[in-house]
């Protein structure tokens, strides 16, 4: 069976023609899955009982399921989901003073092997689809009885190694017959694939990139993250400056704040250095401990000593509020889990 999220409207409407059917049944599918949040073939009930009964021999929109779910103090909810072949994702809903924003996964586990993360614990096993991607939103909405207002593209795997199916699934939700997200609502998060930075530079639409970085220098960045020996920081900087003269768009820099590993007030200076000049700003991330990692959080003082410097430095940086931290809040952490990783 076909996921009927994996279609754009264009290729809906192309489905349709092939059919022998009008052009503007596209439209009204695509009404009756985003805006009108259907449930199933049979609720779509300006379409004919034969096209809704062909509808559903040919495609599904039972994609995936709740498997488990957990729900924090803050209000931060993770969900376990089970697709259609048994694989088991993540999404992340947190609400925040601006609206509600889903971090969503890419892959079925992560070839990236960041040492702090809980994603690479298990190896990538496949590419989501578009349509896979899109029905995490549709589920949380679902389950929730709200509106997702952003989105993030930063649970498990790295967008940037699925980028077709990453592309069509932010043209679906960005649709203005589709979900309607926001442009600048939808937020891409790569480690540093710059091959993907230089192609999503020439997409043209104004979607936020944010980098994965985590590190001041080339030494660091090499334990923590394998793909800085293949992407050094020297040519990821690069990469984004082009981006940058590209698209007019700032970048953001995540950076988690490791204990005696990243922290230290000379590593600020050295990132604001690397950074002077770029249309960006820093998102300081408070570290989620995975067990298996052994990594521990910066202290609170360490943490606001590093923001400090980097603000006297002339560096725009925030320091991300902490979600989930009562749950299995770091990505991966609760797919691994269920799947035996001790």
């Amino acid at each position: 069976m076909k996921n009927i999220y994996d279609y754009s409207l264009e290729q809906l409407t192309e489905y349709f023609a092939l059919i022998k059917q009008k052009p503007f049944r596209a439209k009204q599918v695509f009404s009756w899955l985003y805006q009108k949040d259907a449930q199933s073939f049979e609720d779509m009930s300006d379409l004919s009982k034969d096209l809704r009964n062909q509808l559903n021999e040919e495609f599904t929109l039972d994609v995936l399921k709740i498997k488990e779910k957990q729900v924090s103090r803050d209000g931060t909810i993770k969900y376990l989901f089970e697709l259609l072949d048994g694989s088991l994702i993540e999404s992340v809903l947190m609400i925040h003073d601006y609206g509600r924003s889903l971090c969503v996964t890419s892959q079925v586990g992560c070839n990236m092997k960041c040492t702090f993360c809980a994603s690479g614990l298990l190896n990538k096993q496949r590419n989501l689809t578009a349509g896979e991607i899109v029905a995490q939103i549709i589920k949380v909405q679902e389950d929730v009885g709200q509106r997702i207002s952003h989105v993030v593209v930063m649970g498990t795997g790295e967008p940037f190694d699925n980028y077709d199916n990453v592309m069509d699934f932010v043209r679906i939700i960005n649709h203005p017959h589709g979900l309607a997200i926001g442009a600048r609502h939808i937020t891409i998060s790569t480690c540093g694939l710059i091959d993907g930075i230089n192609k999503y530079s020439e997409e043209g639409i104004q979607t936020n990139l944010a980098i994965s970085l985590h590190a001041p220098n080339d030494e660091i960045r090499n334990e923590l993250m394998p793909i800085n020996k293949v992407y050094p920081m020297d040519d990821l900087r690069e990469a984004v400056s082009n981006y940058i003269s590209k698209t007019n768009r700032r970048v953001t820099f995540e950076y988690i704040l490791l204990k005696d590993i990243n922290d230290d007030i000379i590593y600020a200076r050295q990132l604001a250095h690397y950074l002077r000049g770029l249309n960006a700003y820093v998102n300081l991330i408070p570290y989620n401990s995975v067990d298996e990692h052994g990594y521990q959080p910066s202290s609170k003082e360490q943490a606001e000593i590093f923001k400090s410097e980097l603000l006297r430095l002339h560096i725009n940086v925030t320091m991300r509020k902490e979600h989930g931290r009562d749950i299995d809040g770091a990505c991966g952490q609760l797919r691994a889990k269920r799947n035996g990783v001790k």
